[in-house]
């Protein structure tokens, strides 16, 4: 057994390795020291190596949820490795395989996420002064790249605020201070262009990337080929969400540097508290897909005054006149919508739950009385909206005879 843990260890030597026994996940040698200082578990001994005790320490598989929410917090990765042949049935030690390897960018698990922010993943390129920047939800499939003079990384990284940021080994960088920034160091033929090219092109089963603009961004590409590389790395299946990449310009947005950023309080305090700040007032959305819709717009303000124009009419219809509009009830319809954007992100990613299952179908059932609303609703945007929220009979059938009433907690 301890040959097998060594052999799949040193497939990820940097990680803490996650090893099902049983009902635990056991961790060995320095592993368990570090975990048990990180996450204040007892750290024991059994059995021995080369004359040497072997250390060891462990977490419940249900309770595991909780400890991985605490490493990801402090910047850890995992690779979690369960147990795949029946024990009953095995002659030697059971099979086991690394599912997946949960880092602070690559979450997608309802339990490790945070409700209303988006969870990024970013990855930077250099090229003479020319900085090339990726970055992607993993949790909702959004990816994006811009290219920037290296002087404005930081105004980026205020911007984006990403959970984990991959760099060339070679690449000098400097963390801002008080950013809570995960740094992974990969090779730096990872970003190089072609590499990238040939990873993104297969992604999107495309033979170039001009059909999304930014077949001449070099470094951009080159930042974007290693983020998906190292995104893919992480778990047990293809992307199959991650459909495309759109490129954001500079000149779209309201240019506002780190300070300002911070002295604005838009999303957070001086002090780094979530209140009271410009969203915490204006958060009143009954989905969290809104709630961080409307995190990313405060963060991210249009030059362009045309869909700035649409959207103060689409809301002034909804109002009405003398605030009687259509928005209460449909905000009663709302308040029954799941998280269909991570739902559908975890199916793609074959780690949805029945609890994910039963809040899409919920949320199709909603779509009729979603769609007549915006659709009576005399306005350019809401008539587009109301296009986009045609049902889906035979995805909802599908789901109502597929689930049973009494759901389990896991997929088995």
């Amino acid at each position: 057994m301890m040959q097998q843990y060594l052999r799949i260890k040193a497939e990820h030597p940097d990680t803490l390795l996650f090893y099902r026994m049983g009902d635990f996940y056991e961790l060995f040698y320095e592993d368990a020291e570090r975990a048990a200082r990180l996450l204040d578990i007892t750290l024991t001994q059994r059995g021995a190596s080369n004359g040497e005790p072997i250390k060891m320490a462990g977490v419940p598989f249900h309770a595991v949820d909780q400890y991985l929410a605490r490493l990801v917090k402090i910047g850890e990765s995992v690779a979690v490795c369960e147990q795949l042949g029946d024990p009953a049935l095995s002659k030697g030690p059971v099979e086991r395989k690394v599912i997946r390897v949960v880092t602070p960018g690559t979450l997608t698990d309802a339990a490790l996420l945070d409700d209303k922010r988006d969870n990024l993943l970013m990855a930077m390129c250099t090229e003479a002064n020319l900085l090339g920047i990726a970055w992607m939800s993993l949790a909702s499939g959004d990816f994006r790249v811009i290219e920037i003079p290296r002087e404005q990384l930081a105004t980026q990284l205020e911007r984006l605020r990403p959970a984990e940021l991959l760099l060339a080994d070679a690449e000098e960088f400097e963390a801002p201070a008080g950013a809570a920034i995960a740094i992974r160091r990969l090779p730096p033929w990872r970003f190089g262009y072609d590499a990238a090219l040939r990873v993104l092109t297969k992604q999107f089963g495309t033979s170039d990337l001009s059909g999304f603009g930014c077949e001449d961004m070099r470094p951009a590409i080159g930042a974007a080929g290693a983020l998906l590389d190292y995104s893919r790395s992480t778990q047990p299946c293809e992307l199959a969400h991650i459909t495309g990449l759109r490129v954001e310009r500079e000149s779209a947005y309201l240019r506002l540097d780190a300070t300002s950023r911070r002295n604005l309080e838009i999303t957070e305090t001086l002090r780094g508290e979530p209140a009271p700040t410009l969203y915490s007032l204006l958060d009143s959305c009954s989905t969290t897909m809104g709630s961080r819709l409307l995190r990313h717009t405060l963060n991210n303000p249009l030059r362009d005054r045309t869909p700035l124009i649409a959207r103060l009419a689409a809301v002034g219809t909804l109002a009405g006149d003398d605030g009687a509009g259509p928005y209460a009830k449909l905000r009663e319809v709302l308040d029954d919508a799941a998280d269909v954007e991570r739902i559908t992100a975890r199916i793609s990613l074959r780690s949805a739950r029945p609890r994910d299952l039963t809040g899409l179908r919920a949320t199709l059932e909603l779509l009729p009385a979603l769609q007549e609303i915006l659709a009576a609703a005399p306005s350019p945007r809401l008539t587009e909206l109301a296009a986009g929220a045609a049902p889906e009979p035979t995805l909802r059938g599908l789901l109502e005879r597929a689930i049973k009433p009494e759901l389990s907690a896991l997929v088995r």
